[in-house]
Parts: structure tokens; C-alpha cells; sequence
């Protein structure tokens, strides 16, 4: 089984407002990167929330055990991922991570992402869009501990450098892996070009 995290515990300081409920294709980022990471081997998701909690709380329906409060976020977003992974039921094999402005990608993307992640054995899994890595990526649970023990302030990069021999590249023509939606004119670009 697979746990798919989406980690939303930022300010959203340029944005203005919650990235989690903001809306693209009729649907808020959050809302997207919940459906495209339903598959049969995803037996958990978890929604890490932090600055905007109450409003995402208030504005989104989940289960209690999917939504998940990090004190810390001010830490930044590793902080977040380490308050996913320690939500986690016991026996996940991995953990899909999905940044919150990141919603850009189908869920044809994430099922040839856990088709190389079961295929090919890496300890990390993630896409490739013209040469650079994007999101979202997978992480088997073998690494559970180091990105537990990793520094908030580097972040996850410092675990998947270390791991560089164990990554599996995933190339695909999505462009969304690598478009970060976190400033209003991204956004804007974004809309313009999905109509």
C-alpha cells in the first residue's frame, strides 16, 4: 500500500490566500491533487495543514484521519512532510508527495509514477519534464526515517541527493510537474493556457 501526501501547511504569503483552495479547471488545487492520486494501490491520503487550517478545514469535506495540523509550519515544508509521515498507518511501502501548487498533473502521471516505483525498486521516484525533475515524486518507505531525521532547514533535497544512485526518472511531456503555482501572475499564465 501507498500513502499519498499533499502538503499544504505554507502561508501562502505571495498568493494571498489558502493555495489549497484556490480553483483551476473548477476545481481548488487541493480538490485536484486528491482525485488524481486515487489509484487502487493508494490505501491513504493525507491533507498536512498549517497557517490556513481552520479555513481549509471549514472549506473542504474530509475525514478526520486525512487531515493532519502541523504546529510547526513555520518550519517550512519539510516540516510538513515529516508531520505526514508520522500520521501514516504502519506498512505503507511509499509515500507519493504532492506539494500543493503543484496541481498541474494528471492521474495517468501518478500511475506511471507507481509503475516505475513497483517495477524498478528506486528508493525515490519522480518525474522529468525537458530534463528537469518535477513533482510529484515518491518516496519508498526505506527512507522514512532519514527524511524524519533530515534538517528543516535544507529540506528533502539533501535525502534525495544522497540518494542520487536510487532515483528513477519518470520523463513525460507534462509540463505541470515543474510549474509551481505559488504567485497570482503563475496562476494567471496557468488559466490562460487550460482554457
Amino acid at each position: 500500500m501507498l500513502a499519498a501526501i499533499v502538503l499544504a501547511g505554507g502561508e501562502s504569503r505571495r498568493m494571498g490566500r489558502p493555495k489549497a483552495l484556490l480553483e483551476i479547471r473548477s476545481r481548488t488545487f487541493l480538490e485536484t491533487l486528491l482525485e488524481v492520486t486515487r489509484h487502487p494501490r493508494v490505501g491513504c491520503q493525507r491533507v498536512v495543514v498549517g497557517a490556513a487550517a481552520e479555513e481549509i478545514r471549514a472549506r473542504v469535506s474530509l475525514p478526520c484521519e486525512t487531515l493532519v495540523v502541523n504546529p510547526e509550519w513555520r518550519r517550512g515544508q519539510l516540516s510538513s512532510l515529516q508531520a505526514g509521515l508520522r500520521s501514516l498507518p504502519k506498512g505503507t511501502e511509499g509515500a507519493i508527495v504532492c506539494p500543493v501548487d503543484h496541481p498541474l498533473v494528471s492521474s495517468a502521471l501518478v500511475e506511471k509514477l507507481i509503475a516505475a516505483f513497483d517495477f524498478s525498486g528506486g528508493a525515490i521516484v519522480l518525474p522529468v519534464y525537458e530534463g528537469e525533475r518535477g513533482h510529484p515524486l515518491i518516496f519508498r518507505a526505506t527512507l522514512y526515517d532519514e527524511l524524519l531525521a533530515a534538517d528543516v532547514e535544507i529540506g528533502a533535497r539533501a535525502v534525495v541527493r544522497a540518494h542520487r544512485d536510487a532515483t528513477v526518472e519518470v520523463p513525460t511531456d507534462e509540463e505541470g510537474v515543474i510549474l509551481n503555482l505559488n504567485d497570482p501572475e503563475k496562476l494567471r499564465r496557468a488559466m490562460g493556457g487550460s482554457s
